[in-house]
């Protein structure tokens, strides 16, 4: 005799277990990352609000700094230092509407 134990018919997928296993695939990601054993990928817009910070703090501090040097190098007090500021603030808040009109990718 070949008999080596019991044998089951194969009974088929059941819809209900399949959404039991997802739910609790997700539930255990869920406290990975409660609990800090998985990092937690930054969703779109935390990463649009960081682009838009540095775009505005970018702007600000590169014309302020282009502007100091151009005033110690050319001896013209806070002129060019006020100029490039301005400057640097208008090409922040064109870069901020562009990228705020920019239409989601998918």
């Amino acid at each position: 005799m070949t008999d080596t134990g019991p044998v089951e018919d194969p009974v088929g997928e059941d819809a209900r277990i399949t959404s039991l296993q997802q739910r609790l695939e997700r539930a255990e990601r869920d406290e990975k990352v409660r609990i800090g054993s998985t990092k937690q990928e930054p969703d779109d817009g935390s990463r649009l609000g960081n682009r838009v910070l540095a775009e505005l703090i970018g702007g600000l501090v590169g014309g302020a700094v282009i502007g100091w040097v151009l005033d110690r190098l050319f001896g013209t007090a806070p002129v060019l230092l006020l100029v490039f500021l301005f400057m640097g603030i208008i090409v922040a808040f064109r870069n901020i509407i562009r990228i705020s009109t920019e239409r989601p990718k998918k």
